[in-house]
This record gives C-alpha cells, sequence and structure tokens, in this order.
C-alpha cells in the first residue's frame, strides 16, 4: 500500500511538473506576442519632414544616330542571323554607366521578312534592338527623317518587334491611343518622361489620317504633349530630329526652338540629324530652370566616314530630385560628353569605341581629336 502511494505521488509531481513547465512556457509566448504588436495600440503617429530632406540622384544620357548602312549590318551577318553586339562591345561599361540611357534609332528596324536596305531609303534587321538592350539602352527615339522609309509597314513592324523584347520606344506609333501613351521611366523614385519629334519624313507624305505614324514637329502639339508630361514625371526629355546635315553649329532656327522647348516645360532636348556633333549649351527657360540642350549627337553607329561623321559620342546630366516639406526640387547639373569613334577595316570589322582609346584600332589622332572633341561639345557650358 505504501509503495502504490509513493508511486502515485510521484506521479502527481511529474503531471503538477509537466503542467507547470507548459504553463510556463504558454505565458512567455503570450508575454511575447504582446511586445510583438504592442506598438498596435499605440496612437497614430505623424512624420513631419520639416527639417529633413529626402534626396535621390541618377544619371541621365543619350548617344547619337544608330544608321545601319548596308557595310555595316553586312559585317554583322551570320549565316543564318545578325549579330551586332561586337560592335558596341568596346563601349559597353561606358553605355551600362547612366542610369537611364536613350538612342536615336535613325534607320527603321523593318526586318528581314520587308527586305533590308540603306541609302536613301533604310530597313535594318531586327537584331539591332537587342544588340542595343545588351550594351545598355533603356528607351529608343525613332521620330525621324527616315521613319516612313519602309512605309506604314515598317512602323508595324519595328513597334512589334521592340515590343517583344522590352525596349519602350518613342516618335512613331501604330495608333491616336499609342501615341498619346506618354512614356515614363521610374529610377529610383525620379520619373523621366520621353517625348520626341522629327522635321519631317524625307518627303514621303503620311497616310492620310494617320497623322500619329510620326511625331511631325507641330508647336502646338508639342506644347500640350510637354505639359501634360510635366504633371506626371519630374523630368521631361525631348529628342528633336533638326538642323542641317554636316554643319557643325546650330542654325538660328533650332536655337529658337529650343528656346520655346524650354520655356514650354523640356528639361533636356537632345538633337539629332546634323550627323556630325554639336555643342551642348544650358539654356535658361522663362520660368528660371536650367534646360540643357545637346543640338547633335552626331552618329553613334553608322557607315559614314571622315569630315567628323565618324565620331560621336554620350552625352549626360546627373538628375537630382529633392523632397522636405515646401515641395520637391528638380536639379540637373554636372553634364559631360564622352567621345566615341566608328572603328573598321576596310568595311568590316565595325566598333564602337571610346574616341580617346581608337588609336589601337588605327587613328593615330585619337588623343588630340578626343581633346578637341570634348573642348568642342562643352565650350558654351558655363
Amino acid at each position: 500500500m505504501k509503495k502504490l502511494t509513493a508511486y502515485s505521488l510521484f506521479i502527481l509531481l511529474a503531471c503538477f511538473a509537466i503542467s507547470s513547465s507548459l504553463l510556463f512556457k504558454q505565458y512567455h509566448k503570450a508575454e511575447a506576442k504582446t511586445k510583438e504588436y504592442a506598438s498596435t495600440k499605440l496612437s497614430p503617429r505623424t512624420y513631419s519632414l520639416e527639417g529633413k530632406t529626402i534626396t535621390e540622384k541618377i544619371t541621365v544620357a543619350a548617344i547619337g544616330d544608330i544608321l545601319i548602312h548596308d557595310w555595316v549590318y553586312q559585317d554583322a551577318h551570320r549565316g543564318t542571323h545578325y549579330d551586332f553586339n561586337l560592335i558596341f562591345q568596346p563601349v559597353k561599361e561606358m553605355m551600362e554607366t547612366p542610369d537611364i540611357l536613350t538612342a536615336n534609332q535613325e534607320s527603321t528596324l523593318g526586318g528581314t521578312e520587308m527586305g533590308l536596305s540603306s541609302y536613301p531609303m533604310f530597313n535594318s534587321p531586327h537584331e539591332v534592338a537587342n544588340a542595343l538592350v545588351n550594351a545598355g539602352v533603356d528607351i529608343v527615339s525613332t521620330a525621324n527623317n527616315h521613319a516612313l522609309d519602309k512605309g506604314e509597314k515598317g512602323i508595324f513592324s519595328e513597334t512589334k518587334y521592340l515590343d517583344s523584347i522590352g525596349l519602350p520606344h518613342v516618335g512613331s506609333f501604330t495608333d491616336k491611343k499609342d501615341q498619346e501613351a506618354l512614356r515614363i521611366i521610374n529610377k529610383k523614385g525620379i520619373k523621366i518622361a520621353f517625348l520626341s519629334y522629327t522635321y519631317g519624313t524625307n518627303g514621303i507624305p503620311v497616310p492620310f489620317g494617320k497623322d500619329y505614324l510620326v511625331n511631325i514637329i507641330n508647336r502646338e502639339q508639342m506644347s500640350e504633349e510637354i505639359h501634360r508630361a510635366r504633371t506626371q514625371a519630374d523630368v521631361v526629355i525631348m529628342s528633336i530630329h533638326w538642323g542641317n546635315e554636316y554643319q557643325r553649329y546650330p542654325t538660328e532656327d533650332q536655337k529658337e526652338l529650343a528656346r520655346f522647348l524650354a520655356d514650354q516645360g523640356a528639361d533636356v532636348i537632345f538633337g539629332s540629324h546634323p550627323h556630325v556633333l554639336q555643342p551642348m549649351e544650358w539654356i535658361k527657360a522663362k520660368d528660371g530652370r536650367k534646360v540643357l540642350t545637346v543640338y547633335s549627337l552626331g552618329n553613334f553607329i553608322s557607315g559614314q566616314m571622315r569630315d567628323y561623321k565618324d565620331i560621336g559620342g554620350m552625352a549626360s546630366v546627373e538628375v537630382t530630385k529633392s523632397v522636405d516639406h515646401n515641395g520637391k526640387r528638380i536639379e540637373l547639373s554636372n553634364p559631360l560628353f564622352q567621345p566615341t569613334f566608328v572603328a573598321q577595316q576596310h568595311l568590316k570589322n565595325y566598333r564602337v569605341v571610346p574616341l580617346r582609346q581608337a588609336g589601337t584600332y588605327g587613328f593615330s589622332e585619337a588623343a588630340a581629336k578626343n581633346n578637341e572633341i570634348e573642348k568642342f561639345m562643352t565650350q558654351w557650358l558655363k
């Protein structure tokens, strides 16, 4: 009987110990849960920006004409396809450095099914776009004088392919809704809107009732779009096809139009069409903003040679967005230009290379020419 009583007592003590242990653990779990959600019982807290500033900075850059002459696409031919990646390999690191990079896609990317062609009516392989994406291009401008070289079908083929590889584009469109849709890239909380217009299409008429196919310079239309873009973006960039071919300084018409665009609200103007470089300049808009204008970015890759037609480059500018209790501020600063050179040997082995390094590709005047171009492009910056 004593043995049984002792045994029963042992069992009771063991049960008590287990129960106590479980209660102890549950207590601490309950206590931990309460601490974890204790903040939910506090009154809502309002955070003030007074005395604080939130700042983000990005670099936006542009390269000039992607103009694919026949000897360029023949050099990129690989039997069953075209590969343009090697052309941009020497400057890929440079092109990948900016947060956002835009390019002027001068020749229509209609693809081989439409028949490839060169000057005076261009049609280039789709694979050009793949190489641009691989090298760091984020968006292309397609409003230029060659936009209708393959007609409406060329624009549709180009658009379909660019959409299929996820490369944004602006300047030529498939319908009115497409034309009215703003192209805005958001990087680190800074929204950049891209617009694009051309002076014309080499005399090829825009089909009746289809003005949406290509953005032709129209001040009323540009003003409306710039103002609309400013309501949705922090910075408005205008890519514009203008000026005289092979002229190294802007015309008075270019300068006057640049002032108009600045006054309407454009923040950066990237020019193309002359096929040679034209200087950079700060324009003061009527509201006091500093507007960076690059009158011409020249050729980045083309089959043109000599007389500065094989020298291009990348223009860049820093965009700083600051937000405090007074609101939002945008500042543009530190404009730079990095010259490039189109190297080739007997119309083969095309490469875009940093101009300062072009000596290794057979350009004996590389260093001196690089210094000349840097001074030329920045001579008007104050």
